[in-house]
């Protein structure tokens, strides 16, 4: 295993404190209103948050990134185009936490402009650029990174799921392994959108997600 790969399993590990454990990006609204109650039916839910949402915000801003998208102008995107507050801010506050990390175990000259803009007030720091800014420095193919993100994010909603539904171990890893196939059809669909896609997400998923946010009894911040 390269160094490359070592530092792709250390960023996208659960045990990096970006805060991932206490987000749910909308689930907990279907929870609440007890759509989503089992392994099938978060199982669901799961599938279509990967093709309906995590494609087409954080998955193609991961690919424009690399593709040479001006950082601010992505980070400004993704800041209007992600319309649940809650999910604007758990975006910003994960991407912030990793660009504090990032800055201390993997620095670089693109991580230090990005640190430079939020600093200054010009961008927010959200979590995929951050990723994505991280990832390219340290030479991690596109396709590579793209795999690594969008799994890292559907393991974090799982484990989150097992605890809030809750769910058996071994059937969250059951859900886990079906969505394999979720994430290699997001990375396919991803190679062929346009920056005109960006934050073309689910109506329904962005409904539940501002929903959330006035739910009498929560376990997590989105």
């Amino acid at each position: 295993m390269t160094s490359c790969q070592l530092a792709l399993q250390q960023l996208t590990d659960s045990a990096l404190p970006t805060g991932a454990f206490a987000h749910s990006f909308g689930f907990e609204a279907y929870l609440d209103r007890e759509l989503v109650f089992d392994e099938g039916s978060f199982g669901s839910w799961l599938s279509a948050f990967i093709s309906q949402s995590l494609t087409y915000s954080d998955g193609l801003a991961v690919r424009l990134l690399y593709e040479g998208g001006e950082l601010g102008e992505l980070d400004a995107l993704l800041s209007a185009s992600l319309l649940p507050r809650q999910v604007r801010e758990a975006s910003v506050k994960m991407g912030s936490r990793l660009l504090e990390i990032g800055a201390e175990v993997f620095p670089s000259p693109g991580l230090e402009l990005y640190r430079d803009l939020v600093a200054t007030g010009r961008a927010a720091g959200h979590q995929p650029l951050a990723f994505a800014v991280v990832a390219r420095s340290l030479g991690v193919p596109l396709q590579e990174a793209l795999a690594a993100y969008l799994f890292a994010t559907v393991t974090s909603l799982t484990q989150n799921a097992v605890r809030a539904i809750p769910l058996g171990q071994n059937a969250g890893q059951r859900v886990l392994r079906t969505a394999h196939d979720d994430v290699a059809a997001a990375i396919d669909t991803i190679a062929h959108l346009t920056p005109d896609d960006l934050g073309a997400v689910s109506p329904g998923l962005e409904i539940s997600q501002m929903r959330h946010e006035r739910q009498r009894a929560r376990m997590f911040m989105s």
